[in-house]
């Protein structure tokens, strides 16, 4: 009796529309995972990522039920466990599934992936939605000793993430959720000045601490406006995976050729990480423009109700917390979608829902979970007259 009650209390109370969207969203792309991978030889990618949506699912309704302030109150045990889970890769960690993808980000348990850095997003969204809402209810937030605190737990994370993994697409994706959340918590805009001409200032250094592969896919997107930052050997190399995708896409046309009828995307290997960052070149070819604006669409919808359930909560911890999540979803999907396009740098960020991988879409639908609970929690009393 109590298992069915609480079954009819998710239904009634739990987002719904939010789980919908993420459940469409993630059967899209198996759709397109299944058509993409059936030809490649000793893989099981579509069993991996059905795998990974029912533990996602699981997750989401678990995060639904849980109270995020009892979560939250834990943060500093949530920041060292991300601090241990990411420095496992230093002993353990391996690259891609694709051989030279450049980074050592990945920890492989029979044959099964998991990506630290992209499991760890969402503790360090509840560990600075927890820190900005304490100053702020303090009225501290603005103040330099208090901000630096949340700037050194986002320098430790971000640190070994850029360090430990190399990964920097998951360390820009950090970079943005803080900005992000800094931004709504209420940080005054002289601050983010002040932030921008310190970046400015160690810009050059910065630079110089990325590996050469990954200053170079940083500036392929540039070089027709400056046809001197590469040689045309080096532009050769970091622009051909865009130049396919931009094919796949263009072979695409309005409607597509059809499932699993892509000239490109069925010759695994002619579009690189198909089936992972540039799956969105994949539903161009085979589902064509008007498949791209679904996906756009559905990616969008999905962020606009995260925002409005943050904003609906009219509490700062689950507005951040949501906030933070939304931001995620945002930088994910503009600079995926911007890579196969060949506008946005190829620094490895999968699609949101869509593309192959346990850890992305295991952590997506944990987020959605989490936002989920958002909407479940009682106002506070101050606002349930309203």
């Amino acid at each position: 009796m109590v298992f069915f009650r609480a079954i009819a209390k998710f239904f009634r109370e739990a987002d719904i529309f939010l789980l919908a969207l993420s459940l469409f969203s993630t059967a899209y792309g198996m759709v397109l995972i299944n058509s993409i991978t059936r030809n490649a030889v000793g893989g099981n990618h579509i069993n991996v990522q059905i795998g990974a949506a029912v533990i996602g699912l699981l997750l989401f309704v678990l995060f639904s039920y849980v109270d995020l302030d009892i979560i939250a109150d834990k943060s500093v045990f949530l920041l060292i466990f991300s601090v241990l889970f990411i420095s496992t890769l230093i002993f353990w960690g391996e690259g891609g599934e694709e051989a030279g993808v450049g980074n050592n980000a990945w920890l492989r348990f029979f044959g099964i992936g998991i990506q630290p850095a992209e499991v760890v997003k969402i503790p360090f969204i509840i560990i600075i939605a927890k820190m900005i809402s304490t100053f702020k209810e303090r009225r501290k937030l603005n103040n330099f000793l208090y901000l630096i605190q949340i700037v050194a737990v986002f320098g430790i994370l971000f640190g070994l993430i850029l360090g430990v993994s190399e990964d920097l697409g998951s360390a820009v994706v950090y970079v943005f959720i803080l900005l992000v959340m800094l931004f709504v918590g209420g940080v005054k805009l002289r601050w983010f000045l002040l932030g921008g001409a310190g970046v400015v200032a160690a810009f050059p250094f910065l630079w110089n601490m990325l590996e050469p592969f990954q200053r170079g896919r940083i500036q392929a997107p540039f070089v027709r406006f400056f046809p001197d930052l590469l040689t045309a050997e080096e532009y050769a190399i970091f622009a051909w995976q865009v130049g396919r995708s931009q094919a796949a896409i263009s072979n695409g046309g309005v409607l597509g050729m059809g499932l699993g009828n892509g000239d490109f995307t069925q010759r695994w290997g002619s579009i690189p990480a198909h089936h992972t960052d540039f799956i969105f070149a994949a539903a161009g070819e085979e589902f064509g423009f008007v498949g791209c604006i679904f996906i756009v669409l559905l990616l969008v919808m999905t962020t606009i109700r995260c925002v409005y359930v943050g904003a609906k909560s009219n509490n700062t911890l689950g507005l951040l917390v949501c906030t933070g999540i939304a931001a995620m979803l945002i930088i994910h999907s503009v600079i995926n979608i911007g890579m196969t396009l060949g506008i946005m740098p190829v620094i490895g960020i999968t699609l949101p829902f869509f593309s192959y991988g346990g850890s992305a879409i295991v952590t997506c639908l944990a987020a959605m979970g989490i936002v989920s609970g958002v909407k479940m929690r009682p106002k506070p009393s101050r606002f349930r007259t309203l």
